[in-house]
């Protein structure tokens, strides 16, 4: 095949892959900060209670859960400011409210304005966790599609993974603050980076801005790709949505699969690992230092295994990897319940099987649960609702967050060890029979094509051109 200029294809098809892996790089940085500021309190809470003359339980539990309110909040905003604004504008606001809340939380001068800081700091994470996947799910072409969506999850999880490195190396200063600022580092590169990029150009044909969604998918697609998906796009965007249109019959299904994958993510256990497997641990007998290394462990494991699931996801499809992954969950959760048998304070092997359990836990999640929701929620709704759609589904999983976050430390002084990990094993077994069920293939499809399904409609007459 040769351009219109007689040269090779291979060039503008290379030029075009790496524009398309260089948007969903910089965009990722948003997911790597949500990794970082969701991750880093885990060691910071070693610390930081000691500075403000000892915390309780629940005051810890505040610093924690807080962020997670504020992530709903800026879920919800990201979804409309998305759809109004665009998704650019989006995360370039979300860049700048990373920075402010990051430097308050490393120069806060008291418990309360703590407080103040994490919430800030939510409303940037729920943005991410939002309009990123949205962004680059819009940029991508279906056939790598699914890895570059969950670029976002790897970035979240080497997002995690710094952030307990940095907890490890700054243990021995208990340096609390600068765990916490240092994430105004990528937050600066993301909006620089931002500034650089293309709208998404589905965003711009749904506002009518056709010829300059034109340009910017002539940098992004084969030229007989272009036409036809501006044509697929305007199509289903005719009409716009109204909050209404979220329950009406043509899109419930997808909103509930959506808002079900949310919730399940989160009860099943998997911020309680990521936020307080460093407090389990020390509780458990473990030094600081023994504990923050374990974690940095587990999320080496957490980091590694996503990589994995990224490379499976346009082979193997979403479904296995989703129903194999949350059987591996189950099975980490009952070995680490099972660990705590014995009492609260873990020795030897029941400290060894501890750590195996939320090691094989996490993992499994890393390679199913973690990438395929955050994928599956930018794949199945329709284009003139997907900026409500995702927001309702991003904030329904920072609701469920909370709810586990806010409770974990409560119930596990109420029923032990064993008990707490013996719940979320049988929710993630709840969840399994869900997902065999409900959650279908999304592998290999164009957006358009997955809406077609979910409403019913007829596919488009051939037009002759190659599938994309």
């Amino acid at each position: 095949m040769t351009t219109t200029t007689g040269k090779s294809s291979v060039p503008d098809e290379v030029r075009r892959r790496r524009r398309v892996i260089a948007a969903a790089a910089i965009t990722a940085l948003g997911g790597l900060l949500f990794g970082y500021d969701t991750g880093v309190v885990s060691g910071a809470l070693l610390f930081l209670k000691t500075n403000f003359g000892g915390l309780s339980s629940f005051q810890e539990e505040l610093v924690t859960s807080l962020l997670l309110v504020g992530a709903m909040a800026g879920a919800i905003l990201a979804g409309r400011l998305s759809d109004k604004l665009g998704r650019k504008r989006t995360v370039l606001g979300t860049a700048l409210v990373f920075i402010v809340g990051v430097a308050l939380a490393a120069f806060t001068p008291s418990y309360p304005v703590l407080l103040i800081a994490r919430i800030i700091i939510g409303l940037a994470v729920g943005s991410a966790s939002m309009v990123v996947p949205l962004y680059i799910g819009e940029f991508a072409p279906p056939k790598v599609r699914g890895g570059l969506v969950s670029l976002n999850q790897l970035a979240i999880t080497v997002g995690i993974l710094v952030s307990y490195l940095a907890d490890y190396g700054l243990s021995s200063t208990a340096n609390w603050r600068l765990m916490f600022g240092l994430a105004a580092i990528p937050a600066a590169a993301l909006f620089v980076g931002m500034l650089f990029q293309h709208e998404s150009p589905h965003w711009l044909i749904e506002q009518g801005r056709d010829d300059e969604a034109r340009a910017v998918l002539r940098l992004l697609r084969e030229p007989d790709q272009v036409e036809p998906e501006i044509q697929e796009v305007k199509q289903i965007a005719q009409t716009r949505a109204s909050a209404r249109d979220l329950l009406a019959p043509a899109i419930r299904p997808a909103l509930l699969t959506g808002v079900a994958l949310a919730v399940f993510q989160q009860i099943t256990g998997i911020n309680t690992v990521i936020y307080y497997a460093p407090s389990l641990l020390h509780d458990a007998g473990l030094g600081s230092s023994s504990a923050l290394l374990a974690n940095v462990g587990i999320g080496i494991v957490n980091v590694g295994m996503t990589i994995v699931a990224i490379r499976l996801l346009d082979r193997t499809g979403r479904r296995p990897l989703l129903l194999c992954g949350t059987i591996g969950m189950a099975v980490g959760m009952f070995v680490t319940a099972f660990s705590f048998l014995g009492g609260s304070h873990l020795t030897g092997a029941s400290a060894i099987a501890a750590i195996v359990g939320l090691v094989v836990y996490t993992g499994s999640f890393a390679i199913g649960l973690g990438p395929v929701f955050w994928l599956l929620i930018a794949e199945i709704y329709p284009l003139r609702v997907r900026g409500a759609a995702m927001s309702v589904a991003s904030t329904a999983n920072w609701g469920a967050n909370f709810i586990v976050t806010v409770s974990f430390l409560t119930l596990l002084g109420a029923i032990g060890g064993t008990g707490v990990f013996l719940l979320f094993g049988c929710l993630t077994l709840v969840a399994l029979a869900y997902f065999y069920l409900k959650v279908p293939e999304t592998k290999g499809r164009s957006l358009q094509s997955i809406e077609r399904d979910l409403r019913g409609l007829p596919a488009p007459p051939a037009t002759g051109r190659r599938a994309a």
